[in-house]
């Protein structure tokens, strides 16, 4: 984590007008979603001696409820059109010319960099493994299993690339932007389920997760501010989720689950959507309370301490996870059968030796999340058509950044040898094929961007 001294400098210069509870968020959805990998993971060995990963809510589906509360993507989403609206708006003004380019790049660096680090150290280690002829009995389904969260990323890449002109729509529109997106994500169903139409749900990756970042634009217009607003949003989410559930072919678990054959979470559903819609104002309707408790200095310390690295903790969690249960079945400790009670009492201390893995993975790939610093004496960024690539070349960049790294949370690091493939969307990928598209767009956006310029000497 960043040093003591840093953290205390920060806070200490946190301005008054800071919406500290948005940190909050982001920070409190991030952690639930690493706790709930954590706990969701279900180790067995097989007669053959192989390690398989299933899913707690599979073993036990009376506990597909708690999804409703613990599925908290969405407040991430969230949290992102608000952080994306102010974001925008404020290069905008500082900036010479038009600023998709300079956006993209600011809101990219902490994102793309650690994923890269993190495609790299994987990429690397499976390749040796595979090459040596080594492993172990959960050696392949870890290198499956660690790039899935990636998804993740690639939903995110998409949110930046489309927030310029979503925003427009909003600053039009308002409310009526986010309806339409709501009303396209419930059509796109209308279509895959009552009309059998192929490939049409795939674009609920884009409707589904929009609606819930265009969400944050209307609180960063302070449009959710009234009570009455997310209270309205919180039960029109709740009750139409509940009825897609009970009357429609939506599943219970908001969450992806082994085996079955329709999934809310990929590719997301109105359910997703409305369950997003109840999250988010449930959330807001805490505000209140979860601005006091922010304003506590420690507790803003440990907020800007967890929000410098949670990039970082959130790429390596399942690693330490995996490397846990590799280390119990290397010492031959028995484990017990998934939802038994040996099962429920070892499963705190399996998370505090995952907790401390994660923290050193963090100490050892923190300096990649963190910003870099500004040159002294520069001024802000200009559009020099002789020095800047075009806008498109940025968008350019941003796509083939999301489509590789969505292939990758698909194909993972398993099979580099044999080219083995996965399906994303209706193209087959490889996983050196999905790295090498990430990284081109990753380099494609650092190159669109205008850079800072020095200030002239005074003479």
């Amino acid at each position: 984590m960043p040093s003591n001294t840093r953290v205390r400098d920060l806070a200490a210069a946190t301005p008054t007008t800071r919406d500290r509870y948005i940190d909050l968020l982001r920070v409190a959805s991030l952690g639930t979603v690493v706790l709930g990998h954590w706990l969701m993971a279900a180790v067995t060995v097989d007669a053959d001696g192989r390690a398989k990963v299933g899913n707690l809510l599979a073993v036990e589906p009376g506990l597909q409820l708690l999804t409703w509360v613990l599925q908290i993507m969405p407040v991430f989403f969230f949290v992102g059109g608000f952080s994306h609206a102010l974001s925008y708006r404020s290069l905008a003004r500082r900036t010479d010319g038009p600023a998709y380019a300079a956006f993209l790049r600011a809101r990219l660096q902490r994102l793309l960099r650690p994923t890269m680090v993190f495609t790299a150290v994987w990429g690397a280690g499976a390749l040796a493994v595979q090459l040596l002829g080594g492993g172990g009995p959960l050696t392949d389904v870890a290198a499956r299993l660690v790039a899935q969260p990636l998804w993740f990323i690639g939903i995110y890449l998409a949110m930046v690339a489309f927030t310029p002109p979503l925003l427009r729509l909003h600053e039009r529109y308002g409310w009526g932007a986010f309806a339409a997106l709501v009303a396209a994500a419930a059509g796109v169903d209308v279509l895959r389920f009552a009309a059998g139409v192929p490939f049409v749900e795939f674009l609920n990756f884009a409707f589904v997760w929009l609606a819930v970042h265009q969400l944050g634009f209307l609180r960063a217009d302070g449009r959710l501010g009234a009570p009455a607003v997310p209270a309205a949003l919180a039960a029109a989410g709740l009750t139409s989720a509940a009825a897609l559930v009970v009357f429609g072919p939506y599943p219970l678990s908001m969450v992806g689950m082994p085996g079955e054959k329709i999934s809310n979470m990929s590719p997301p559903t109105a359910a997703l959507l409305c369950h997003g819609m109840w999250l988010v104002g449930a959330v807001e309707l805490l505000r209140g309370p979860g601005t006091r408790l922010v304003t506590r200095p420690r507790v803003w310390r440990g907020v800007i301490a967890a929000n410098g690295v949670a990039m970082t903790a959130f790429l390596w969690h399942l690693t330490a996870m995996l490397g846990v249960y590799g280390a119990l079945l290397a010492l031959d400790v028995p484990l017990p059968a998934p939802a038994s009670a040996a099962w429920w009492v070892q499963a705190p201390l399996r998370i505090a030796a995952a907790a401390v893995v994660t923290a050193l993975l963090v100490a050892a790939f923190r300096t990649v999340e963190q910003p870099a610093a500004k040159p002294a004496g520069t001024q802000p960024a200009t559009a020099d058509p002789a020095r800047r690539v075009s806008g498109p070349v940025a968008a350019l960049g941003v796509t083939l950044a999301l489509f590789g790294v969505l292939g990758l949370s698909m194909v993972g690091f398993g099979g580099l040898l044999e080219g083995h493939t996965a399906m994303l969307v209706a193209v087959r990928v490889t996983a050196p094929a999905a790295i090498v598209m990430a990284a081109a767009g990753w380099l494609l956006v650092e190159a669109a961007a205008p850079r800072h310029r020095r200030r002239p000497r005074s003479r």
